[in-house]
Order: C-alpha cells, then sequence, then structure tokens
C-alpha cells in the first residue's frame, strides 16, 4: 500500500494529540472529586491518577475498535477507497485532539467519547455521504447526554442523604460512622469490582459469566469490609466533647474512602476510555498491515499502541489536567470528602447500570450528574449555576464541534496526499 509508513507515524502522532487530550480533559473524572474535597492534593492527584490509569490502560484497557468502526459508519463504503477511510480516521484523530486541548485550555469537562465519534461522523458525511452514518447509534448517543447525568444525579442525591440521615444529623455522628461506613465500603468495593470484572477484564482474557463476577465482587468487598472495620475502630472516640463537634473526624474517615475511589476509578477510566483516544490509530494499522482491504468489525488494539495511548494520556494529565479537575472538584459546588465520596460512588454505579441495559456512556457528564446530585442535597443555593450553564454548553456543541474539525482536517490530508500522488515520478 502506497504511504504504509507514512500512514503509520502520522496515525502514531495524531494518536499521541489525542490520548494527551484526554489525559489533560478526561481523567478529571476519577480525580476531580478528590481534589475537590482537599482529599488528595492536585499532585498527590496526578501521580495516583499517573499510575492508576496507565495501568487500566495497559493491563485492561485493549478494547476492539467495534463502536468507532462498525456502529458510527458502513465501513463497506470505502471498501474501493480504503485511502479515503484512512484520511479520515487521521482527520477524526487531530479533530478530536485539537477539541479536546482548546476545552481543556478553558476548564470544560467534555465528553471524549462524543468529541470522536463526531470527528468520525464528519468525515463520513463528507466522504460517503448522509447513508454511510448509523444515525440510531447517534441517536442513542443523543439521549444519553440526558439519561445518564439524571441517573448519576438521583443516586448521587440519595447516597448523600443517607450520609446526613444516617451520620451527620443524628444524635452519636461518631458512632453512626463507625456503624454505618463499613458498609459505605462495601457499596463502593463491590460496585467498582464489578466495573471491573463486567467491563474490564475480558480484554486480557478473563471473561466470567455474570453470576461469577457478582460472587467474586462480594467475597472482595466482605473483605475489604472488615479490613476497613478493624482500620475505624483504631479512631478514639472522645465521649467527653461534644459529637456534633468532631464531624473532621467523619470527614477523615471518608477521606480514606475517597482515596480507594480515586485509585479504583483512575484504573477503569483507563481501561474503558483509552480506545477512544486510539480506536482509529488501530484502525489506521490494521487497513495498512491488511494491504488496503477495509477492516474487520473487532480486530484487537496491538499491545504498543496501548502503550502510546496510555504515555499520552499520563503527560497529558500531568501538563494541563489541573484545570478541568478545578472545575469539577470546585467550581461547581463545595466538596468535602463525604460528598465527593457519594459523587464517585453514584457515578461508578452509574457506570455499572448504564453498561447492564446497554446504554452508551459518557463518564464525564455521569461524574458531573452526580456532583450536581451532592449539591441539590444541599440546596439550589449550594450550585454555581454559571458554571453549570458553560459546561452544558459545552457538552452540546461537543459533537457538532469534533465533526467540523474532522471535516476540515480531512479536506486538508485529502488535498495534500492528492498533490503527493500527483508529483509521485
Amino acid at each position: 500500500m502506497a504511504h504504509a509508513e507514512l500512514f503509520i507515524i502520522l496515525a502514531s502522532i495524531f494518536g499521541f494529540v489525542m490520548a494527551w487530550g484526554v489525559g489533560a480533559n478526561d481523567v478529571a473524572n476519577a480525580m476531580g472529586t478528590s481534589v475537590g474535597s482537599k482529599a488528595l492534593t492536585i499532585m498527590q492527584a496526578i501521580i495516583i491518577a499517573a499510575i492508576f490509569e496507565a495501568l487500566g490502560s495497559l493491563l485492561a484497557g485493549g478494547q476492539v475498535t467495534e463502536t468507532i468502526r462498525g456502529k458510527i459508519l458502513d465501513t463497506a463504503a470505502f471498501t474501493q477507497a480504503p485511502d479515503l477511510l484512512i484520511y479520515g480516521m487521521l482527520a477524526s484523530l487531530l479533530a478530536s485532539g485539537t477539541w479536546l486541548i482548546i476545552a481543556s485550555y478553558f476548564g470544560w469537562p467534555v465528553s471524549t467519547t462524543h468529541t470522536i465519534v463526531g470527528a468520525v461522523i464528519g468525515f463520513g458525511l463528507l466522504a460517503r455521504g448522509i447513508d454511510a452514518v448509523y444515525w440510531e447509534q447517534i441517536t442513542n448517543i443523543a439521549l444519553s447526554w440526558i439519561v445518564t447525568p439524571i441517573i448519576a444525579l438521583v443516586i448521587a442525591f440519595l447516597l448523600f442523604r443517607s450520609v446526613q440521615y444516617l451520620i451527620f444529623e443524628s444524635e452519636t455522628p461518631i458512632k453512626n460512622s463507625k456503624r454505618y461506613v463499613p458498609w459505605y465500603i462495601f457499596l463502593v468495593s463491590m460496585v467498582l469490582t464489578l466495573v471491573t470484572l463486567l467491563n474490564g477484564l475480558q480484554h486480557i482474557g478473563l471473561d466470567l459469566p455474570v453470576w461469577e463476577s457478582i460472587l467474586i465482587a462480594i467475597f472482595i468487598s466482605l473483605i475489604i469490609m472488615l479490613l476497613g472495620m478493624i482500620l475505624l475502630r483504631r479512631i478514639p472516640i472522645n465521649h467527653e466533647s461534644h459529637e456534633r463537634a468532631d464531624f473532621h473526624k467523619i470527614e477523615k474517615i471518608f477521606g480514606v474512602l475517597m482515596l480507594f475511589t480515586a485509585c479504583a476509578m483512575a484504573f477503569a477510566h483507563g481501561s474503558n476510555d483509552v480506545a477512544n483516544a486510539i480506536g482509529p490509530l488501530a484502525a489506521i494499522v490494521s487497513i495498512v498491515q491488511s494491504g488496503g482491504k477495509v477492516l474487520a468489525d473487532a480486530s484487537p488494539i496491538p499491545f504498543w499502541i496501548m502503550v502510546l495511548g496510555a504515555t499520552g494520556i499520563v503527560i497529558g494529565l500531568a501538563m494541563y489536567g489541573h484545570k478541568v479537575i478545578a472545575t469539577i472538584g470546585n467550581d461547581i459546588t463545595q466538596l468535602t470528602p463525604s460528598r465527593g465520596f457519594a459523587a464517585q460512588l453514584a457515578t461508578a454505579s452509574t457506570v455499572v447500570i448504564a453498561s447492564g441495559m446497554g446504554l452508551p456512556i459518557s463518564t464525564t457528564q455521569t461524574l458531573v450528574g452526580a456532583v450536581l446530585g451532592v449539591g441539590f442535597a444541599r440546596g439550589i443555593g449550594a450550585l454555581n449555576l454559571s458554571v453549570i450553564r458553560n459546561i452544558f454548553m459545552s457538552w452540546i456543541i461537543t459533537l457538532p464541534a469534533g465533526a467540523v474539525l474532522s471535516i476540515l482536517y480531512y479536506q486538508l490530508i485529502e488535498f495534500i496526499f492528492s498533490e503527493i500522488y500527483i508529483l509521485k515520478p
């Protein structure tokens, strides 16, 4: 295939740019609430996210590029012109990376999934027309903008209200925290273990039945719950002081939970969302290696591409992730460890529910909805409505922004390579 090596080099560079954008923007899903609640500092969050995002990407992130290639565009339309599909995937990577960098600069938490989907739609419309796009799938994605934030909002609201009722508003909050926090530990462990077992480990050859995954999750969660009970017994209770004055001790307990949820959420995010950055790169490599044949719907991502994606995510987070982390953690509503815990557990729970229902989800929108739910539990006055308005507007324009940028880049790339073919002796 002509220009095979050049295609792979360009795809690797553009894929790295996209991964950098994911790290700068989307990793705030895992870290924003931890930083905003003061459970972790920015530097601690970056270190934890770098480790667990990379582990999630490398160990459990080998997702097939099925959605990008088989559920958005009809790749059969490119059978006679595989070069056009390569141009489009290059344009999609560059367009998505550009939009994520712009959004990160302004501190907007946008959906990387919707960005890359919008980019693929854009070049598909230009290259092969309206019939090449699977519009039913696009409709499902649009519905997810509404469904997932609402689910997360409701779960976070109920979770935090239960914390308020059972612990903070009780007559003996310290004693009640020791009584009920172990069950919250069990919930956290159960949900996040299920996320990993059901959505991650099949990519490294461990594809367990649902009932086995549930039993394993219960067993692991009970062990972690017992460990939590042992640690909680070491926290002294001052019977001479008024328990309502010791809320900082309760928040320290939830701070420990936030550390655990931050690590688990970073691992889950790395395993699930890295394909947004490198799916088109894997598609290009597959086309080139097959000699120009349009790829199958479910070819796996090579390991070296996973390394490139993980590296880009970590570097993007370290260099620019602090802006979106600040938006999620500080600007929507004031968070404490107990509030951040409710938001993160609601996010993870929504991922499990939506995955079971087959809904296409955005982890960004899910977490923002959860943070809003915590804010609503404290009253509408606890929310920064201007920040929320800006976030919603950035969600609305993400898919069309990706599409427009992709169309522009596609035309530019096609023009450049057509000139190369003309100049070729």
